[in-house]
């Protein structure tokens, strides 16, 4: 029986480490299914708070009525420019909305420390939206997670394979 082999079974990121990442990184790209099978895609704030995953929604935004529909969702949170430094958590789950008062108000305070400073020039009005709009706590519940982390291996150097201008010599090729 063979296993395929894919980088999050190769070089997974698990555990402590995951949540660190998660924590850390700034953007949540959620996809969630629309009521004609369409998929609504949108980058989304979102911060960590006990291994809680919390994101502020806006209320009319279709995000929050796909999931009250029961669709499924999933978000990508991932970071990386090239082959050795790709790393990422997918997550495939539901939401459910925070209502306690508390959570709430603790995840404002969360998302303005990773967002934003004292004096930041859109923090105000980001969070006076917050209150026009019905803006929403909702908590990401993951059914799975996966996460892989191609920074994990060692790429071997590799001559390089460029043609330099015959006034460049102090290279070996």
């Amino acid at each position: 029986m063979s296993q395929e082999i894919t980088p999050s079974t190769f070089l997974p990121l698990r555990g402590n480490k995951r949540w660190a990442y998660l924590s850390r990184q700034k953007t949540i790209r959620l996809a969630t299914t629309n009521e004609d099978g369409s998929i609504y895609m949108s980058p989304l704030y979102y911060v960590v708070h006990d291994k809680r995953i919390l994101l502020p929604v806006d209320a009319a935004g279709r995000h929050a009525d796909n999931v009250q529909a029961g669709r499924p969702l999933t978000g990508l949170v991932d970071s990386g420019d090239e082959y050795a430094t790709v790393h990422g958590v997918r997550i495939h789950g539901t939401m459910t909305q925070v209502t306690d008062p508390e959570l709430v108000d603790l995840v404002d305070e969360l998302v303005f420390e990773k967002y934003f400073y004292t004096g930041h020039p859109y923090a105000e009005s980001y969070f006076k939206y917050r209150v026009a709009s019905g803006r929403k706590v909702y908590e990401l519940i993951a059914e799975k997670m996966v996460g892989w982390d191609m920074r994990e291996i060692a790429l071997p150097q590799v001559p390089e394979a460029r043609v330099l201008p015959e006034s460049v010599t102090d290279r070996l090729l």
